[in-house]
């Protein structure tokens, strides 16, 4: 089959955004409007459409980035490539027009973690026999995206949706409600309040956050345009939760979310999920994605009651097929990989440090 590779440019964004809304594989982390975001962080994005007698047939968002001291950037495709994953040749098709950008920018790697599930060992054997590396990044939350996530279908109605639920989650739900819980759509005045909350967060739950300006771009990005909605959970006229929603297609997912210390009592998180569902049936969703929690589901987990908390909203425990890396440059990808490693190891002493302060 001949097909016609396309690099595209700011006019091509509609019918590339189009494929990707209407495609079964299509993510928000594909979007013309995710690139954007990246290339405000140090990524610069690449738009691919592979066609087939006019019709695109097949996309991809490929964020590069230039490394420290090196002259050569590492190629990154989020979620994607958007296509019919069955349709090997349109794959093929795909990895060669990425590996002849990958030569003109002297790439050391793409880097891929499409939203597969473990158990398609077909595709896990084509990744291998293309040229691609399993990448294991453990159990937690090592990787770039996360490979353990609970997703829920959302088909049923609402009364089915909470009789299938943990009964200490809709009873959760509707204690939320009998205190007065409010739960709205966010808007931009919101933001700061918002980011407040997701700091108490990270302070209580030891973990990293992105500066204020990276969210003010999300919502500034995604949300006029349809693919992001923040919610907020108000109790006595107060801001007391937050979360933010990604939305592209038939497909939501719960991306970020912020819980003050006070107030926990009355269960604005499980509320503001139930509401998050109910959005996205509003919007025609099929599916709505909790995200990462750890593989590691025993109790002596830290992280156990992420899992607990997820489960409870009885949604499917979904392993995916994890990080892969098809490889340009060998000598340099093994170069890089040693910095990467000596990296994280500092990276986690300091963050130990942090944590005992």
């Amino acid at each position: 089959m001949q097909y016609t590779v396309k690099w595209l440019n700011e006019e091509d964004k509609p019918s590339f955004n189009s494929f990707i809304v209407d495609h079964s594989k299509g993510h928000a982390m594909q979007l013309w409007e995710w690139g954007d975001i990246k290339g405000r962080t140090g990524w610069r994005p690449w738009r691919l459409a592979l066609e087939e007698k006019g019709e695109i047939v097949a996309t991809a968002t490929i964020l590069a980035r230039q490394l420290p001291f090196f002259k050569c950037p590492i190629f990154y495709c989020p979620r994607g490539p958007v296509v019919d994953m069955d349709d090997k040749e349109r794959l093929s098709a795909v990895w060669q027009a990425i590996r002849e950008l990958a030569k003109k920018e002297k790439a050391i790697l793409l880097k891929i973690d499409p939203d597969i599930p473990k158990s398609n060992q077909e595709l896990a054997n084509f990744l291998a026999n293309s040229g691609f590396r399993p990448i294991d990044k453990g159990k937690n939350f090592e990787g770039v995206q996360p490979k353990f996530v609970f997703r829920l279908d959302i088909t049923p109605d609402e009364d089915t949706l909470l009789a299938n639920m943990h009964q200490k989650t809709r009873y959760n739900i509707r204690l939320a409600m009998r205190k007065g819980v409010v739960i709205r759509a966010g808007t931009k005045e919101d933001l700061p309040e918002f980011y407040r909350v997701l700091e108490e967060t990270t302070a209580r739950d030891n973990f990293l956050v992105r500066s204020y300006g990276y969210f003010e771009d999300l919502y500034d990005t995604l949300v006029p345009a349809g693919f992001g909605q923040l919610f907020i959970a108000e109790y006595q006229g107060k801001i007391i939760a937050g979360t933010l929603a990604f939305l592209t297609g038939k497909k939501a997912w719960y991306i970020y979310g912020a819980s003050s210390n006070s107030y926990r009592n009355v269960m604005p998180n499980y509320l503001i999920q139930w509401e998050m569902i109910r959005w996205a049936k509003t919007k025609g969703c099929t599916l709505y994605d909790f995200r990462g929690v750890s593989g590691d589901v025993s109790e002596d987990n830290p992280l156990y009651g992420l899992y607990r908390f997820k489960k409870g909203f009885n949604g499917e425990f979904t392993e995916f097929i994890g990080e892969w890396d098809l490889v340009y440059r060998p000598f340099m990808y093994f170069v890089w990989k040693n910095i990467e490693r000596l990296y994280s190891g500092k990276l986690k002493g300091i963050i130990a440090r942090l944590r005992r302060k």
